[in-house]
């Protein structure tokens, strides 16, 4: 399995929602943050997307998409600066999930789904800007559409394998988002979803993912990507952000996480799995990065589970 695909498959959809927006005249909707990754679509129309964080507004045009990272306010408007109405009031009379604004003829149509995943998903969703915007005219773009149009009709639905199949479109999505993004890099910025690029550090990676319970060295690691210790250890901190044993231990406590949440294996187990000695030494590396106990964590998630 390759990186991308080993790391989205733990992620876990705590859950998933799908709207529409239809707009006409002058107008201008102020949203909050979202709780979690946010995709959208423009059907008809074109728009003004403005997002927190980012210096200036994105005019959106008919077939156009765009992922939001969490944590940023937004504004959709026809017009830059108009007058924002607050989302939750015009969503209060949304029919179908479909909320209407504006005057006059409503030439403007967006539809959007919104993905939370859990505290797995960290390791990925931090290397992602505010705003990714995808333009119709790609190929992620029509993979985006049709997604989006398929999430509705799972939502709405109560067909067998309903819930696989809306985890799956939000994997599908996101992916098609990755591929965009990443292809349209022109620099080197740090983070572990560019560091794939680099098939040095993307051999040292594989090789921590295959054995996440091996006692690595940073001398082995060094020789898997061909390089010294010192070339392999700033290279991997450059690119990466982080040493590569604090990686290495930053997916050791995700894996941790997904088998306390998905299963009944012991602590104990769980911790001979990912190559501790003790409890106590496995429960001291969980605190460090959870800031939690591997029990509080179980605890804390077993409504979630059940």
């Amino acid at each position: 399995m390759d990186l991308l695909s080993d790391v989205l498959s733990l992620f876990d959809t705590r859950s998933s929602h799908f709207a529409g927006l239809r707009a006409g005249g002058d107008w201008a909707i102020a949203f909050p943050p979202p709780d979690g990754i946010k995709f959208n679509a423009v059907r008809e129309g074109s728009c003004w997307l403005g997002v927190e964080g980012v210096e200036t507004a994105v005019q959106l045009h008919t077939g156009d998409c765009f992922l939001l990272a969490p944590g940023r306010a937004f504004t959709l408007a026809s017009t830059p600066g108009w007058p924002a109405a607050d989302a939750l009031q015009v969503y209060r009379h949304a029919e179908h999930g479909v909320a209407s604004h504006g005057a006059g003829e409503k030439d403007f149509f967006l539809v959007g789904g919104r993905f939370a995943f859990g505290d797995e998903a960290a390791i990925l969703l931090d290397c992602l800007p505010p705003l990714i915007h995808v333009r119709a005219d790609t190929d992620q773009a029509g993979v985006l559409h049709w997604s989006l149009q398929r999430l509705a009709q799972e939502l709405q639905a109560t067909a067998p394998g309903a819930a696989l199949m809306t985890r799956h479109l939000g994997h599908m999505m996101l992916l098609q988002v990755l591929r965009q993004y990443l292809a349209a890099q022109t620099t080197q910025p740090a983070g572990w979803l560019f560091a794939l690029a680099d098939p040095r550090l993307r051999a040292a990676i594989e090789a921590m993912h295959a054995q996440p319970a091996r006692r690595w060295t940073l001398a082995q690691l060094a020789a898997v990507a061909t390089q010294s210790r010192s070339a392999f250890a700033l290279h991997f901190k450059t690119r990466v952000g982080v040493a590569p044993l604090e990686y290495l231990l930053r997916w050791r406590m995700r894996l941790a996480t997904r088998r306390l949440k998905d299963g009944n294996a012991t602590i104990t187990s769980i911790a001979q799995a990912l190559g501790y000695e003790s409890d106590s030494a496995f429960s001291h590396a969980f605190k460090r990065v959870m800031a939690c106990s591997p029990r509080q964590y179980r605890q804390q998630h077993a409504g979630a589970q059940a």
